[in-house]
């Protein structure tokens, strides 16, 4: 046991070799537990990888096909109008840049788009958080994008994304009828007259010649465009109300603006494509005389109130005084006492009183207009008569 052999026998002994043998089996399994946590954690951060992908990817896809449906449904409305994005309009009024008018529920800009070739358009932005902006929206593209007319402004197309409501319009250069009337200078007599029957045979169109009739609820001189040829456009269908086909009459809140709303609005009755023809005979009035409803400037009292004036000066015999230094009107009296008495017409209180909006020949030269008018029936309106005018 002491010698060197035994020694080195000893040396050679395997308990070491069997604790050495021991290291290798040890270092394998924690090499293994090394590897399998390793492919473990890997593979959990590449499944989360994946998995974070694959929701991301779902994520977006369900937000395009919501986008989609947003702007290409179309079928909503049942119509054939374009479906513009919003950053089509974004880009088409440089940033909704230049304004050329503000409503009740958004804000008109001019814009330019590729219809077709490149056309300027009126891009009309509704509030996306104005429940009226919403109704107005649906109302106008129902109402508006079924009709075809010289004179109603053209719907183009339309912008349903997400909270972006749109209308996109034929851009009209000479703006509106009111600008028309009241500025400087006066416009002529004859075109007057024009843009008058222009009004009435659009009126015509959507009280009777349109699948169901369409009631605007809001004519007035902002509300018709005129073109660059000076025909004139109804525009503005927000408030519009569609009837249904053989309906003549429908209850709903009160519609319009001041000076302009029937009496009946007021009644909680129902109500008509008359209460058009009594806006329209208010407007009429502005487009005889070019002055507002009521005018501050007067002294007299009696002028301050115009349909009150138009009455005065018709049963009086002075209608001279209604243009006066506007010397076509004046010398052309008998169109100007057939449009008086026309316009008095359409204001009566009681809409049963009131012409219907009839189409019939336009004959300019004795100027009977769309109502097919003759003296003794517009007597009526004035108690001269018992007879009753056709509704």
């Amino acid at each position: 046991m002491s010698n060197g052999r035994q020694g080195a026998a000893l040396a050679f002994v395997k308990v070491m070799k069997g604790i050495v043998s021991s290291d290798p089996i040890s270092n394998s399994k924690h090499d293994k537990k090394v590897i399998w946590l390793s492919v473990l954690f890997g593979s959990s951060g590449l499944f989360n990888i994946l998995l974070l992908g694959v929701i991301s990817l779902m994520v977006f896809s369900r937000r395009q096909r919501k986008s989609r449906k947003d702007i290409n449904d179309s079928s909503v409305f049942e119509t054939n109008l374009h479906v513009f994005t919003f950053e089509e309009l974004r880009k088409a009024t440089d940033e909704f840049k230049e304004e050329l008018g503000r409503g009740s529920f958004g804000i008109v800009y001019k814009g330019v788009v590729k219809y077709g070739s490149k056309t300027q358009v009126a891009v009309k932005k509704l509030d996306k958080l104005s429940q009226g902006g919403e109704k107005e929206f649906k109302a106008e593209v129902t109402a508006i994008g079924r009709t075809h007319h010289k004179n109603l402004v053209q719907l183009l197309g339309y912008c349903y994304e997400g909270p972006h409501r749109i209308l996109v319009y034929e851009f009209m250069s000479n703006g509106s009828l009111a600008n028309f009337l009241f500025g400087i200078p006066r416009p002529d007599w004859y075109q007057r007259v024009q843009v008058a029957l222009g009004i009435a045979r659009g009126l015509v169109y959507l009280h009777e010649e349109c699948t169901t009739p369409i009631i605007h609820c809001d004519i007035k001189p902002q509300n018709i465009l005129i073109d660059e040829l000076f025909i004139p456009r109804i525009s503005d269908f927000g408030l519009a109300k569609s009837l249904e086909l053989n309906q003549t009459q429908t209850h709903t809140g009160i519609r319009g603006t001041r000076g302009y709303i029937a009496s009946e609005w007021f009644r909680n009755v129902l109500v008509t494509v008359k209460v058009d023809v009594y806006s329209f005979g208010v407007m009429l009035l502005k487009i005889i005389c070019c002055r507002k409803s009521v005018a501050q400037e007067f002294e007299n009292e009696e002028r301050a109130i115009l349909t009150d004036w138009a009455y005065d000066c018709f049963r009086e015999g002075t209608l001279e005084a209604l243009v006066e230094n506007d010397d076509a009107a004046m010398n052309d009296i008998e169109t100007l006492r057939r449009w008086v008495m026309t316009a008095i017409w359409c204001v009566q209180e009681d809409p049963l009183q009131r012409p219907a909006m009839r189409k019939s020949q336009l004959n300019y030269s004795t100027v009977l207009l769309v109502f097919g008018i003759i003296d003794d029936l517009m007597h009526y309106a004035f108690g001269l008569t018992n007879s009753t005018p056709p509704n």
